[in-house]
């Protein structure tokens, strides 16, 4: 009867314990035909293609671990994002981070946007989604790049070996995030920068020059919602950015950003980049149209013909078949040192 009596208990105490836990599997599938200038018709996609994996555990008095772990994939090929014989990226390369989330805010530790990317993303037409007519990849980040001593091949917008920490809503309103790499070497090849190519400024291998660490303050106020964001990179180059976002009605989005890249530290002239970025979202019935218009400037760009300002028009349509599943079309102008020309028709399902 004791013996009964106890493992009841046990079995009670486990089965509260697994109910505070949980773990759920979600993921993209994103595919379309498309077409730019100089290629053939191709399938492709607009958004990233994952596979992910999140958790929770509460451990009482307000505190609870968490974890999320995402693959990338492509969607024509199957195969692990861009992976092919001259890149390596890793099999988790959305995010692999584990943490502790409570009344102080949250702490993670391994690999994720950075809070400049991460919070960037919803001040841009095609809320960072990485397909040729958006803008996050090249202008909202004026050409930027947060992990450049990374494998060939790697996503520029992520730390590896690093901190997180987002405090928790400041009166409603206010949020700050942050992030701190490690000064760990990841297998970069080599980097010429200032050097040569026989002693190349960052051989390949190298460890981080500098602490890499990202800041961004997010405020939101009704219709209104805005950022500030400053980032140094394991080269020592710097970006500031600011952007904002106003709903003048519901269904009614307007937003903007600017930016500025130094690259001082690794570049011998004309250091300085600058972008920006004007967009809107315009929701009609189970639709929605993106548009947006964006130029990066770099230093003297229009006095000096090694270089080059940049130009891009974009709209799109996103058509609701489900609160899952959408149909979308993208067509986008960009002028550079060519004009880029690209038009896609696909589909899109979260799960």
């Amino acid at each position: 009867m004791k013996k009964s009596l106890v493992a009841l208990a046990l079995m009670g105490a486990f089965a509260g314990a697994y109910a505070q836990s949980s773990v759920t599997i979600y993921g993209t599938v994103d595919a379309g035909i498309s077409k730019r200038t100089g290629t053939t018709t191709q399938v492709g996609k607009r958004d990233n293609n994952k596979l992910g994996f999140k958790g929770v555990e509460d451990l009482g008095s307000g505190l609870k671990a968490i974890f999320q772990l995402e693959i990338r994939y492509e969607p024509d090929t199957g195969v692990i994002e861009n992976t092919t014989a001259t890149t390596s990226r890793p099999l988790f390369q959305g995010q692999s981070r584990v943490g502790l989330q409570g009344d102080f805010g949250t702490v993670r530790l391994g690999r994720g946007l950075t809070p400049f990317q991460e919070t960037s993303t919803a001040f841009e037409p095609w809320s960072g989604m990485p397909g040729v007519a958006g803008y996050q990849t090249d202008l909202q980040v004026a050409g930027y790049t947060s992990d450049p001593l990374s494998p060939a091949g790697n996503s520029n917008n992520r730390f590896s070996n690093a901190v997180f920490y987002n405090t928790p809503m400041i009166a409603d309103m206010f949020q700050l995030n942050v992030a701190v790499a490690a000064k760990e070497a990841n297998g970069n090849p080599a980097i010429v920068g200032k050097g040569t190519t026989l002693n190349p400024q960052f051989p390949a291998n190298s460890a981080p020059q500098t602490v890499p660490y990202s800041l961004s303050a997010t405020a939101a106020n009704g219709p209104f919602a805005a950022y500030a964001a400053y980032e140094k990179n394991a080269i020592e180059t710097k970006l500031w950015s600011i952007g904002a976002s106003f709903k003048p009605i519901n269904d009614l989005k307007l937003m903007g950003s600017y930016q500025k890249q130094d690259q001082g530290n690794s570049t011998l002239i004309n250091p300085n980049t600058k972008a920006w970025l004007l967009g809107a979202n315009y929701t009609v019935g189970a639709g929605m149209i993106r548009v947006g218009y964006g130029q990066k400037t770099p230093d003297n760009a229009l006095n000096s013909p090694a270089l080059v300002k940049t130009k891009q028009a974009s709209i799109g349509y996103d058509y609701n078949l489900s609160a899952r599943t959408y149909l979308y079309v993208d067509a986008s102008n960009k002028k550079a040192a060519t004009t880029l020309n690209f038009y896609s028709l696909g589909i899109h399902h979260n799960f």
